[in-house]
């Protein structure tokens, strides 16, 4: 008998979710490619450019991000209703995907995003790939709504933080789950919590600090927000660590209550507490963390499968 159709659901977790590359490296390398992928924000980004054939692609540019880079990325919006444009990220997805439609994908995918105005999760499954993961990581704040068929839609990880329902009802008889969550808690001791920061090479930060100078408080706000230029009393945490450390808190109870009520055949959670989730540039080591937790649940793979089949 063949084995039953495998779904993937990959959670959100900003930066960590280059942990989800690893992690399916490993298990295409055993032999568990998924048949289904759903993924929620960082997440449906890694699954969609996986099933348009972009995986290895999106590893390198990954693998060579730095501190300095990460920053660069951050096209700041100096007016309407977030704190980044997002127009040099939406590029390098453009860069990949053009204007490919998830209707030519060989396998079923869905990218989780949440529906600002009723509170609603919606599931995408047609339509631009690049409109849908901008949708499913539009983070609220950070990130403009993503409009689409008249709905703006933000980051999908609000209401589902690892879709299991979803790479279920698309058909994944057996899903193998992801989750970034679990482990939240961070450094003590007055370092920096799990949220993170930026830090900068000495160039960025004459540069950043000469562009700011003259700005008004608001905006100096962004330059607290978004790197750890100036200085801060010892042992409080930044600005970027109270917000992303609040917003993983409630991640980590919504997972808990989403898996509760539907869980996986298989979860995949690795300690992510020390990885910050604006540390873009550890690309390296997440990838390999990734692919060690896989490694570790492929015997309960096997072997929860062989029932199955």
């Amino acid at each position: 008998m063949s084995r039953p159709l495998i779904g993937l659901a990959l959670g959100g977790g900003v930066a960590r979710g280059w942990i989800h590359i690893g992690v399916m490296k490993r298990l295409i390398a055993a032999g568990y490619a998924p048949d289904v992928v759903a993924g929620t924000s960082i997440g449906a980004v890694v699954g969609g450019l996986y099933l348009a054939g972009h995986l290895d692609a999106l590893e390198a540019w990954a693998r060579s991000l730095t501190q300095d880079r990460v920053l660069t990325l951050l096209d700041i919006n100096w007016g309407g209703n977030s704190l980044i444009v997002g127009e040099k990220l939406a590029a390098i997805l453009r860069q990949y995907l053009a204007d490919r439609c998830i209707e030519t994908l060989t396998r079923p995918f869905v990218a989780v995003a949440t529906d600002l105005q009723t509170g609603n999760e919606v599931w995408l499954r047609s339509g631009i790939i690049a409109d849908a993961l901008r949708a499913s990581y539009a983070l609220p704040g950070v990130f403009s709504p993503v409009v689409l068929d008249g709905a703006h839609l933000v980051d999908g990880a609000i209401v589902n933080p690892c879709p299991v329902n979803v790479a279920r009802a698309q058909g994944g008889r057996f899903v193998i789950a992801v989750s970034l969550h679990s482990d939240h808690y961070g450094r003590r001791n007055g370092e920096e919590t799990s949220a993170g920061t930026l830090h900068m090479g000495e160039e960025a930060r004459r540069t950043w600090a000469s562009t700011f100078e003259s700005l008004r408080p608001d905006r100096l706000l962004l330059r607290q927000l978004f790197a750890n230029i100036g200085t801060k009393t010892k042992g409080e945490p930044s600005l970027s660590s109270v917000m992303l450390s609040g917003l993983n808190i409630l991640l980590d109870r919504v997972s808990r209550a989403r898996l509760a009520g539907d869980p996986a055949d298989v979860l995949i959670s690795p300690p992510v507490g020390h990885i910050g989730l604006l540390e873009f540039h550890r690309a390296d080591e997440m990838i390999a963390l990734g692919e060690e937790a896989a490694n570790e649940a492929l015997p309960a793979i096997e072997a929860r499968l062989s029932l199955l089949s």
